[in-house]
């Protein structure tokens, strides 16, 4: 059974940072594609951004593009996502998620996080 445990969520004013951590069970880590999504309050969940499992190759929801970078330490088992110049449409549940290697890492992912909450504040 897969674990993802997000952390670094929390309350920051526009124009401010935050880094959000993913700590993950599957073994071995780095055989895994690793993503962020989002879920703001009366929306749907949607893309935010995905690492493949090799760390070469990345993809980024339009909004987020030139602000948001992820990225992964394989040694670690961490993946990361490092919010810059944030915005209050940012504000929503951040969740992590995780496929295997042999998928397509802009698909559909298996394994989920409980979630850690961004707050923007105007």
């Amino acid at each position: 059974q897969v674990q993802l445990v997000e952390s670094g969520g929390g309350l920051v004013q526009a124009g401010g940072s935050l880094r959000l951590s993913c700590a993950a069970s599957q073994r071995p880590f780095s055989m895994y594609h690793m993503a962020w999504f989002r879920q703001a309050p009366g929306k749907e969940r949607e893309f935010v951004a995905a690492i493949s499992w090799t760390g070469t190759s990345t993809s980024y929801a339009d909004s987020v593009k030139g602000r948001f970078t992820i990225s992964r330490d394989n040694a670690e088992k961490v993946a990361y996502l490092q919010m810059n110049s944030l915005k209050p449409e940012d504000t929503a549940v951040y969740y992590c998620a995780s496929v295997h290697w042999s998928r397509d890492y802009k698909g559909e992912y298996d394994y989920w996080g409980q979630g850690t909450q961004v707050t923007v504040s105007s």
